[in-house]
């Protein structure tokens, strides 16, 4: 009989432990005056998409990797959300008046209502950035500590709440502070027209001088501290890299490698790639495989390698994509062979590009100084065909000089599509052989552009 009992316990203890684990949230809505089809929860380490019906309702079972803070976001409206094993939680909102509506119920409401009730209240006191931002010192710290207390006193006052979501939000409250302590740093100075204003001695915490970024829970857990070590973070890098991007190499990158918190150095990586891994820079295959090296983001690493593999062959020394029979404004047409046997600085733009028009005064300076040289200053608009006489009147409105071209499918030209070209004003240097100098050049009014057309035509500054 002994045996036997001893042999039923180990049969439960057994069966104890092979009881699956708990690692989902069920979250179900409804929402209001959208036609946004999905809703989507993030955080670092986890994203999912919610199919949202006709009617407005969803409904779905997250496998979360953990209990924690991610985000909701329907369209470009975004809340903060907190979700727990277990938690089966309804959310029901209005997207005309999103902040305002948002309201749940259903196990895990507790921590999500106060959550919406803190944004909410934030949002109304700081809704005027101008007005909050251009306080004076004294009046601006008891406005921080105004709305401290008040989330503080909504906290505290939660019911039945879970222990580890009231610890945390307790030092995100911290965090909130620290954040607008270091946004006042950065703006009061713009809002009030104070060139070079700095803050006082002693306005700064210690505790917020000397913070290092390496709790990845509080990066996962505040947006605060997620915006603040991201700020600290760049504005180390970017000391590093100075002011010419054009010759960054992995060497300029290492306070990369030394990023504590992955969720921040992947962060990092997929913004900075976004201007780094560019033709622009001779060192691009080196800083693509660095930064492959140095993400754990699957997204980024595809992102990384599509942009990679579209820029590789635009890299200075390759075969320019070519040009053909786009319409010239002074009668007939023009392909980039034309050309051949000059330098030939290319301006991609639009009759619609404000950048682009802003650009006018300095491209015709640099044209008046090169104007003896051996380089063609080729405009090519990339408006719409319907736009066609109003890029002909502009022209010559503006008496632009230089060849002024119009491509032959705006955004879908075969020239613009080979050079990747997604935004403008774009400027791309080709020399007299046809081959690439710069397939990102710097635009006119940047001196470093006279300093590279001086180097390549070899004319003594």
């Amino acid at each position: 009989m002994k045996r036997l009992i001893i042999a039923l316990v180990a049969l439960s203890i057994f069966a104890c432990k092979q009881e699956p684990k708990v690692d989902y949230a069920v979250i179900s809505g409804k929402i209001e005056n959208s036609k946004v089809k999905n809703a989507i929860i993030k955080n670092a380490d986890f994203k999912a998409e919610i199919a949202i019906n006709e009617d407005g309702t969803f409904a779905d079972t997250l496998r979360i990797p953990e209990n924690g803070f991610y985000t909701m976001s329907i369209g470009r409206e975004f809340t903060p959300i907190h979700l727990g094993f277990e938690d089966n939680l309804n959310v029901m909102l209005d997207a005309s008046s999103f902040d305002e509506t948002i309201k749940y119920s259903g196990e895990g409401a507790i921590e999500n209502n106060y959550l919406a009730t803190k944004t909410l209240y934030n949002g109304m006191a700081t809704a005027n950035p101008v007005k909050f931002y251009s306080l004076e010192e004294d009046a601006f710290k008891a406005k921080l500590s105004e709305i401290k207390t008040e989330n503080e006193t909504l906290l505290n006052g939660l019911t039945n709440a879970d222990e580890a979501f009231v610890s945390s939000e307790k030092q995100n409250l911290v965090y909130d502070n620290y954040a607008m302590l270091n946004n006042y740093v950065e703006r009061h100075g713009y809002y009030t027209k104070q060139e070079g204003f700095e803050v006082s001695e002693g306005f700064i915490p210690t505790e917020l001088k000397n913070m290092t970024f390496d709790d990845s829970k509080a990066y996962k857990s505040s947006s605060s501290y997620k915006d603040i070590a991201f700020s600290k973070v760049l504005t180390g890098l970017f000391e590093d890299l100075g002011d010419d991007i054009s010759s960054v190499t992995t060497d300029d990158l290492k306070g990369v490698s030394d990023i504590k918190i992955q969720a921040l150095k992947n962060d990092v990586i997929d913004y900075l790639s976004s201007f780094l891994v560019s033709p622009g820079n001779e060192n691009m295959e080196a800083i693509y495989n660095f930064f492959v090296e140095n993400t754990t983001n699957e997204d980024t690493k595809k992102k990384l390698t599509s942009t990679f593999e579209k820029n590789k062959n635009l890299i200075k020394g390759r075969p320019s994509p070519q040009f053909v029979n786009y319409e010239n404004h002074k009668g007939g047409e023009l392909s980039l062979t034309d050309l051949k046997g000059k330098y030939v600085y290319v301006d991609v733009w639009a009759t619609w590009c404000g950048p682009c028009i802003k650009e006018i005064p300095s491209l015709k300076e640099v044209e008046k100084q090169f104007h003896s040289e051996n380089i063609e200053f080729v405009s090519t608009s990339i408006d719409q065909v319907k736009d066609h006489d109003k890029w002909v009147s502009m022209v010559k409105d503006k008496d632009l000089g230089g060849v002024q071209l119009m491509a032959d499918k705006d955004w879908s030209s075969k020239f613009v599509r080979d050079y990747g070209i997604q935004g403008i004003p774009r400027f791309i240097l080709i020399d007299p052989n046809g081959n690439i100098v710069s397939a990102d050049a710097p635009r006119p009014s940047d001196p470093k552009l006279v300093e590279l057309l001086e180097k390549e035509l070899k004319i003594q500054p």
